[in-house]
């Protein structure tokens, strides 16, 4: 009897245990419960959530303004051309990007040529790179148009905080009417559309 008596008593003791372990597991979970939340919903889900997150300036935003020093030495302030009834395309890119590359490689052709004469102005602003990186890259491509330098980010971090090629039209009014980010056909056709819209609008309002 007594025997049996004991070894009820470990039986009870080992159950209370598991269901000590099984309350304290639920209240953990309950604690942190908000915290994980919370962080998952932070987390992108996708690489077009990333960039949405780091596209500071949005379609319909006054464009920063910036004054941005060309590799040839001669200073432009944004706001001064809008004011004059410009339309500015931004494009920020790297030597080291290749959809950069391609972007810049279609440049001469597919806008400056194409909107020759038009109140258009084109920026191809190098992003954190050294003058002297962007001159030699230039001096090996052969391009002839003008190129923005922005070294330290200062134009570029008020726009966005990561990724390029990013392309920023700006309408006479100053505010973004287009952005893109990255390089291909479609966006080509799409940069191409929006200028020649804006230029067209540009023209109406005089």
């Amino acid at each position: 009897m007594a025997i049996k008596m004991k070894h009820k008593k470990r039986g009870s003791t080992w159950s209370l245990m598991l269901m000590l372990i099984a309350l304290i597991g639920v209240v953990v979970a309950i604690i942190l419960w908000p915290t994980e939340a919370k962080a998952a919903s932070s987390t992108p889900t996708s690489a077009q959530d990333d960039i949405e997150q780091t596209t500071l300036i949005k379609v319909g935003d006054a464009a920063p303004d910036f004054t941005v020093e060309m590799l040839n030495g001669r200073q432009i302030t944004l706001s001064s051309l809008t004011k004059q009834g410009k339309v500015v395309m931004v494009m920020f890119w790297a030597t080291w990007c290749p959809p950069c590359r391609e972007e810049l490689s279609h440049l001469q052709k597919d806008v400056l040529d194409k909107f020759a004469g038009r109140n258009l102005v084109v920026l191809p602003i190098s992003r954190g790179e050294e003058p002297e990186v962007v001159r030699n890259f230039i001096a090996k491509t052969g391009y002839t148009f003008p190129i923005g330098l922005d070294p330290e980010r200062a134009i570029y971090d008020k726009y966005a905080s990561n990724y390029v090629p990013r392309t920023f039209i700006v309408d006479s009014t100053g505010k973004v009417c287009y952005l893109a980010v990255g390089y291909d056909e479609a966006i080509a056709k799409e940069v191409e559309k929006v200028l020649a819209d804006t230029l067209k609008a540009r023209g109406k309002r005089k």
